[in-house]
């Protein structure tokens, strides 16, 4: 199907504009009336850099306060990633400073369930005493850590844990995109890769929305490369918000997408059209592929993925004839992130076309470039941390788990099974958005100790014994962070307005806090800035240099187009993988079906992002609530064709049911799309009673999904799952 809207219209207005008018507090012409009132009254006006926190991209921004107050924020221009765009959760994620449902001091929770100010100095001091019980009883391998990486919280958390003995360090990963990037290092040695878009003549999306996941630099990208001719493709169950840019729409079976990528494998290898050159001189395992992709036929693939034969071959001729200057988007959580049993291997698929299009290292292909990261410090300062003695869990029964991710579901099984017995959790509301939210409150329930450090009371919050309020993203500084890419960068989140509540603490203070309490504060006698400015000086540059500048380009990496040397065991690229083989799976890449298959009546359930939130973290903002709101954003989307067969129309009640739970919210009706598939954005259905806006709006996905994880990375297999639907009359 072909589809070609204005383009343009996607980027007409700014996200800023979108908020102040969705909240309705104000109008834009009142507030830019105020802004000019405010500068002509002579308010001091501060301007700061910093970096976003409205998801894990980090782009850069600059704020501007008056009179100490936050006034604006804007994209930095100078900074790869916001190009000088802030997107429309970046503008939102600015009032937590000023939200009413932030944190404020620290918390205790009594036997009855319900919370009461607590002292930082008690907090600490019960917490601590606590945790020295458990190490004492059941050794520190009983203690463990989720974070959502964030620039001081990565470096302190793991830190943290080290110090106390415990290996048991996990990111949100195996909810996010732990299958995708596992997959992709067993193939090519690295955990991710680009598209040269500037060059580029033909991308195909698998699942992914630039247009929804919103990177300004990507959207932009995506945008450039669709005006200068280049075919973009997307394979999605439905038309998403990058259809914009797209020449193609591809409606594809949720959890098929494996079936559609071997189906062009098959043509390319078949009809002798892919690069031999490169599968001779820098592949290991392709004869073993091209014996068996000689299975996957366009024709065996229609009938998994339920896309036309014809159109199978016509993009495989394409990709062919546009290669090396074409390739397959590496994706994110999307469709193969943690979705489904064969995400890992879908994963590996993609790198496999790639591979047969030799379009790796090559102009308008896929790029794999490097990363900077900081030299080493004085260890006299900064002592190291002895390296824990126990192996962390999950690894043994996922050994194909990012070394730096690791399982996070192990946290959950350890709680339940009286392994894990002290969870602290920063920034990371597992409870709601990682997997089954009713097995993980019965299993936090059987630890001993559970910590949160947040912004907001969020679901995991309330599970917790302590929860610690961290300072908003505009009043703190924190760690370095590194950016990777055909060039490199330094940037750095610094404060650009005054602490506003005193009982709040960056993540620094924080752990630095809990190591003393807990008897390991040898290894936190220095501050985030004597760090920080340790860390610059081993790249070159210092604090107060990139403070002022908010991100400073590093020296050269010398990248240059080219064929790579892979990361892998072999240095050559892995059609074939010998860890793969030994974690029980088939060594070469092929097919494996998705788990969950709909009965008679029943639909596929898939789920998103919207362009405004990240998830179940920004929803209670007052100006992104606001637009949900106002455009019903949390409606549940149902093809036009299946609508009409169940007589319901746009609009209407519906209740959606699983194995696991049921729930009602109005519905959407949609030709974008394909039917015998629902879908359901990712952000809603929050129960914390703190969060007032966000409490009971919309419904929850993982409530909906069952508890699976995908052999050997172990993630939440996060739409494997089959529901049915009924109007709710009346």
């Amino acid at each position: 199907m072909h589809c070609n809207p204005t383009r343009r219209t996607f980027l007409k207005g700014t996200a800023a504009t979108a908020a102040l008018a969705a909240v309705g507090t104000c109008s834009v012409a009142a507030w830019r009336a105020e802004q000019a009132e405010a500068a002509a009254t002579g308010a001091a006006k501060i301007q700061g850099a910093s970096l976003c926190n409205g998801c894990s991209s980090k782009c850069g921004l600059i704020a501007t306060a008056l009179d100490g107050r936050l006034w604006t924020v804007e994209g930095m221009k100078e900074h790869p990633y916001s190009k000088g765009t802030l997107c429309g959760r970046g503008h939102g994620a600015a009032q937590w400073a000023y939200s009413d449902g932030r944190l404020t001091q620290p918390m205790k929770r009594a036997a009855d369930g319900s919370f009461a100010p607590i002292s930082w100095d008690d907090a600490l001091s019960e917490i601590g005493a606590k945790v020295q019980e458990i190490i004492a009883e059941a050794g520190p391998e009983a203690l463990a850590i989720i974070q959502d990486p964030r620039p001081s919280g990565k470096y302190y958390s793991k830190r943290f844990m080290n110090a106390l003995g415990s290996p048991n360090v996990y990111t949100h990963a195996a909810a996010c995109n732990l299958s995708k990037e596992s997959g992709i290092q067993e193939a090519t040695g690295a955990q991710n890769f680009s598209v040269d878009f500037p060059n580029t003549k033909m991308v195909v999306f698998i699942g992914r929305s630039y247009g929804d996941g919103i990177r300004p630099s990507s959207v932009k990208s995506l945008a450039g490369a669709a005006e200068g001719g280049a075919r973009v493709v997307i394979v999605d169950p439905r038309l998403n918000n990058s259809g914009v840019f797209a020449t193609d729409w591809v409606p594809i079976r949720p959890g098929a997408d494996i079936a559609f990528l071997l189906g062009i494998a098959n043509v390319l290898v078949t009809r002798d059209l892919y690069d031999h050159a490169f599968v001779e001189q820098s592949a290991v395992g392709f004869p073993e592929f091209a014996a068996q992709v000689t299975e996957y036929t366009p024709e065996w693939a229609e009938g998994i993925c339920d896309v036309p034969a014809d159109t199978i071959v016509e993009i495989a001729e394409s990709l062919a004839a546009a290669a090396p200057a074409c390739a397959i988007e590496p994706s994110w959580r999307a469709a193969f992130g943690c979705a489904y049993q064969n995400s890992f291997e879908t994963a590996r698929a993609v790198c496999a076309v790639n591979a047969l299009l030799g379009c790796w290292g090559q102009k308008g292909g896929a790029l794999i470039t490097s990363s900077p990261k900081a030299g080493d410090v004085d260890p006299v300062k900064f002592p190291e941390v002895p390296k824990p003695a126990a192996k962390r869990l999950g690894d043994a029964e996922y050994p194909l788990a990012l070394s730096g991710t690791g399982t996070n579901l192990a946290v959950l099984n350890g709680c339940a099974d009286g392994v894990i017995q002290g969870v602290f959790f920063y920034n990371s509301n597992a409870v709601q958005g990682y997997a089954q939210p009713a097995k993980w409150r019965e299993a936090l329930s059987q630890a001993k100790l559970v910590v949160t450090i947040d912004v907001q009371m969020s679901e995991t919050a309330l599970a917790s014994d302590y929860v610690l309020p961290e300072c908003t993203v505009l009043e703190r500084l924190e760690l370095p962070e590194f950016i990777g890419g055909k060039k490199h960068y330094v940037a750095l989140r610094t404060p650009v307005i005054e602490r506003i509540h005193p009982e709040t603490r960056p993540c620094d203070e924080i752990f630095t806090g809990l190591a003393e309490a807990c008897g390991v504060g040898e290894y936190f006698d220095f501050t985030v800035e004597e760090l920080a400015d340790a860390q610059l000086a081993s790249v070159g540059t210092s604090l107060d240099a990139v403070r002022e500048a908010g991100i400073v380009e590093l020296a050269d990496p010398g990248f240059a187009f080219g064929t790579p040397t892979f990361k892998t065991p072999t240095e050559k690229f892995q059609f074939a993988s010998a860890k793969v083989a030994e974690a029980g799976l088939n060594p070469v890449i092929g097919y494996v079906p998705r788990l969950v298959e709909p009965a008679e009546g029943e639909f596929f359930l898939i789920g998103g992002k919207q362009g405004i939130h990240s998830h179940s973290m920004t929803l209670n903002l007052e100006a992104l609530n606001a637009i949900s709101r106002e455009y019903q954003l949390e409606r549940l989307w149902m093809a036009a064709s299946d609508a009409a067969d169940l007589g319901i129309v746009d609009g209407d009640t519906v209740e959606l049911s699983s194995s696991e739970c049921s729930g009602q919210v109005a519905v959407k009706v949609t030709e974008r799309l394909k039917p015998g598939v629902l879908f359901l954005p990712t952000h809603y259905g929050g129960t914390s009673p703190y969060l007032t806006r966000a409490q009971g709006f919309g419904l929850n996905m993982m409530d909906f999904v069952p508890l699976h994880l995908e052999p050997g990375v172990g993630s939440t297999m996060s739409q494997e799952v089959a529901v049915k639907v009924r109007k709710v009359e009346g």
